[in-house]
């Protein structure tokens, strides 16, 4: 079996985030980049299956500009076995990675596809649902394990109340949640592997996806920041506060 893992360049999660005078976006200007932190999460959950005899092969996908090839050849130093840079420098929205993943997975036919739930930099939440519903594919999403059976996965999945577990018919959608597993660090030899493994770079004009975006940011603003703590003198003076200033009871 095959599995298909889609991943995305986004800020690096130790880098404080600074937004555009204009308010227009985020600076992107000399800030470091990294794989999204949920999407390692699958990459690991990938090399772990095929390391238990359940995969054959684990192929990684990215969109982006061609800066991507770096978050590439990072899956690929981890374990994955090669790589498909859909390159573009436009803003990619989640509908139109929906489209050219469910290009990919066509072209490449694999038996489980497995992603992060959401991206860092937008939290969006939305591709691999959008994935499944384009597929037709069976969907397990905040997955915190995940079991192949015959012909079928278990995904035991986080919902309010606890845990669910769904039986997924192959081939399906996984998208993973922080507690499925703790990724892996690439060593030095496998680094040095990964330059050497392929590395295919299409467009989305290959797969006939128009990422033109349909929405539009009409503003980014810094969250306001938290005002000094204060020292009250009873429990009188406590709930005044919490009523009149901080306006929660």
């Amino acid at each position: 079996m095959k599995i298909l893992v889609p991943v995305k360049r986004v800020v690096d999660y130790n880098v404080k985030i600074r937004v555009k005078p204009d308010g227009s976006g985020v600076d992107l200007a000399n800030v470091k980049m990294s794989m999204n932190p949920f999407d390692e999460i699958a990459v690991e959950e990938a090399l772990r299956l095929k390391e238990a005899g359940k995969a054959t092969e684990v192929v990684v996908v990215s969109i982006g500009p061609a800066q991507a090839q770096e978050t590439l050849r990072t899956a690929l130093a981890m374990g994955a076995d090669r790589g498909i840079l859909v390159q573009t420098d436009a803003t990619v929205e989640p509908l139109a990675v929906a489209k050219i993943l469910k290009a990919v997975a066509t072209a490449e036919g694999p038996g489980l596809v497995i992603l992060g739930k959401q991206a860092i930099d937008d939290d969006c939440n939305q591709t691999g649902q959008m994935l499944a519903a384009l597929t037709g594919w069976g969907q397990g999403t905040f997955a915190s394990k995940v079991e192949i059976g015959e012909g079928s996965v278990d995904v035991t999945r986080e919902v309010d109340g606890g845990l669910q577990t769904v039986k997924l018919a192959l081939p399906a959608i996984v998208t993973t949640d922080l507690r499925l597993n703790e990724p892996r660090y690439a060593s030095l030899p496998n680094i040095m592997k990964a330059k050497k493994k392929p590395l295919d770079t299409k467009t989305p004009a290959d797969f006939g996806v128009d990422v033109a975006p349909r929405l539009t940011v009409v503003k980014t603003t810094e969250p306001k920041g938290r005002s000094a703590g204060v020292k009250v003198a009873s429990a009188a003076e406590l709930v005044a506060k919490l009523k009149t200033e901080a306006g929660v009871l």
